[in-house]
Order: C-alpha cells, then structure tokens, then sequence
C-alpha cells in the first residue's frame, strides 16, 4: 500500500499567504550548470564494480523532490548538512498538497526564508497548501467561474514573485495519509489555467497522481474509509492537460511508488512518447515498496532499466525524502541513489542534473559564466 505519509506541521506565527523571499529558477539553472561542466563522465556501461548499496551517489545529482518536517529552518539545515554525504548538489523542497479544511495545511512562506539562506543549494516549489486546495475547493463546490479563475492567478502568481520555482507539490489522486484523501479531474479548469501560467512563466508542475486508466475498486490493502470504495479514472483527463498547452512542462511525481498497480514502464512509455512536455520523478522506498516497484533484491529491473537508457531525457530523482532524516539505517535518498548508480555514467549525467537544467529553467551557460568568471 502506499500512502503519503508527510508529517504535519502547523507553522507558528506566520500567515500561509506571508510574503518571502525570492529564490527564483535561476537558483536550480545556476547550480545544475555548476555541476554539469563540474562532472563530466563519458558514455558507456555502467561503471564495473559500481556500489549497489547505501552511500553516496557516484555522480552529483539534484533531489527534486523532498518535504521537511517540523522546523522549516532546522529541516533546511538538516538537508544542507546531508549533501556531501549524499553527493547531492541541490535539494528542492515541495509543499505537500492539502485542502483548507485540513487543520495545519500552509504554503512555501514557511520555507522561504530558511532556503534563503543557502542560495544555490536549496529551492522551493510551492502551492500545494493554497492552489492545490483551491481547485478541491473548486471541485467540491462546482464553481470554477471567473471570480474563482481570477483569485487561482493572482495566488500563483503571487507565489512566483515570492520566488517559488515551480508549482508542487500538486495532486490529482491521492491517498488519505499525512493530508485527506483527495481528487480532482486532471483537466479540471483550474488546472487547465495552472498550465497555461506555468508555461507563460518557464516553471514546471509537480502532479502526485496515483495511475487509474479506468473506473476502479480501490486496491486492496488500502483502507476505505477514509480512502472511497472506487476510484475514478485520470489517465485520459491527464493527457488532456498534457496536451491543452504544449509548452507546460509537467512532471509525474513518484515513478516506481505505484499504489494502483497501473503505473507500468509500459504506461510510462507510452506516455512520455505521446507527450514531449511529460517529465517524471522517480522514487523508490524501502518502506513501502508498493507495485511494479524499480528494483529487486537491490537491483534494476530490466523493464525499468529499458525504459531509463531509451529516454533518459524525461527523468529525474525525486526520492520524497523527508528532513530531518527520520530514525533509521534506511532512507529513501539511500534507495534511490543505490538505482541511480547502476546507470549507465551518461544516462546518470541527465537524469541527475542535466533534465533539471532543461526543467527548470533556460540560459544555463549565462549564469554559469556569471558565477564562475
């Protein structure tokens, strides 16, 4: 079964629509420029002997996807901490996405000021406590008229002039976990408008969406309540926003965390074939290991693998992460890293930090030279 499980916070003193500071996609396309020209392995096999086991990663990658738990600030500089150990070059916080009716839900203010302080090494998606809330709102109450288009906008935008860099973590299908059980038609209105923002803006959508081609019972295992008996189909309302604004990029959260059974390398494939503005994350977790999961016994699977080395410019990592690293020998940094070291040296170079160059922002070569003159 897999549920999220982002641990609540309730941010103390401060307002989820307190305005911070500015962190801004050229933070991600500096750093990922960084350590392109840094780490320049050639192509080939995979590297003999590569470690399959935890440690460091055997080429600096960036982290796309974590949250924190507890203190923004005491998370921020766990994370910072943890990178030389990981071989991390850049680590991007996500908000979890919430609804207003959730007791503790917030928004990227209550990170911003903390990911500030290490420009360069830590940058923030946001809207998962307020947007994507919005369009349940909207969802639930059937009303996603002007007004409600208006007020969407001038939130996202307001995010992006606080300096988020894109917009995460948002959903479509849910499991109740850390937040309700939530559903919305990928092609929603809101949605469908988020697109276009994103697109006119040059920054990314995170969706967390659980794989459902059809109508379906709920998979067992997974409890209903609070979960619903049957879930509703999604994969064709996503290709609908795929393809309403081609120039939106958007990334399907967690390949390889499937809770449904359908989240296949053949779906994948066939998506990201029919949908070049398609990107996706991947996860694994030792803890909850769900269906069609990447690795056995520590090792790549060749579906898996296959689907990696033919197109290795639509992945990147996204292990979900929390910081403070939880109690325990085993995070799933450690499980991602142990797949990521198993590719081959130049499908590791894009998928570890050339695709989130490509993402999250353009005038890569610019900002590098303006760094290291």
């Amino acid at each position: 079964m897999i549920l999220d499980d982002v641990t609540r916070i309730t941010p103390s003193a401060q307002h989820p629509m307190t305005r911070s500071w500015r962190v801004g996609a050229a933070a991600v396309a500096m750093l990922a420029a960084q350590v392109l020209l840094g780490c320049q392995p050639s192509p080939g096999a995979t590297t003999p002997g590569a470690p399959t086991g935890p440690g460091p990663a055997l080429t600096p990658y960036i982290e796309a996807h974590t949250h924190f738990d507890g203190d923004a600030t005491a998370a921020v500089q766990a994370a910072v901490a943890g990178m030389t150990r990981q071989n991390a070059a850049m680590i991007l916080f996500q908000i979890p996405p919430d609804t207003f009716d959730h007791p503790g839900h917030y928004d990227a203010e209550v990170v911003l000021d903390a990911a500030k302080q290490y420009p360069g090494k830590i940058a923030v998606l946001g809207g998962g406590g307020t947007l994507n809330a919005m369009i349940m709102q909207s969802v639930a109450t059937g009303d996603a008229g002007p007004g409600v288009q208006q007020a969407f906008k001038a939130r996202a935008e307001e995010l992006l002039g606080e300096g988020v860099i894109g917009f995460g973590e948002m959903t479509a299908e849910h499991y109740s976990g850390g937040t309700p059980y939530q559903y919305a038609p990928a092609d929603h209105p809101l949605y469908l408008l988020l697109a276009d923002i994103a697109a006119a803006h040059g920054v990314p959508i995170d969706l967390h969406m659980e794989a459902v081609p059809e109508d379906m019972a709920v998979p067992a295992g997974v409890k209903s309540p609070p979960n619903p008996p049957r879930l509703r189909a999604n994969i064709a309302a996503f290709e609908r926003l795929l393809a309403h604004n081609p120039g939106a990029k958007i990334i399907w959260a967690h390949a390889g965390s499937d809770g449904t059974g359908y989240r296949t390398p053949a779906l994948c494939r066939r998506l990201l074939l029919a949908h070049p503005n398609l990107y996706m994350e991947i996860k694994t977790d030792p803890h909850a290991v769900g269906m069609n999961y990447p690795l056995a016994d520590g090792k790549i699977k060749p579906d898996w693998r296959a689907l990696f080395v033919e197109l290795p410019d639509r992945f990147v990592l996204g292990s979900d992460q929390h910081y403070p690293e939880p109690k325990g020998p085993d995070q799933r940094w450690q499980e991602i890293v142990m797949l990521f070291n198993q590719l081959p040296p130049d499908v590791r170079k894009k998928i570890g930090t050339d695709n989130i160059a490509h993402i999250y922002g353009a005038g890569v070569a610019s900002r590098l030279s303006a760094a290291n003159p």
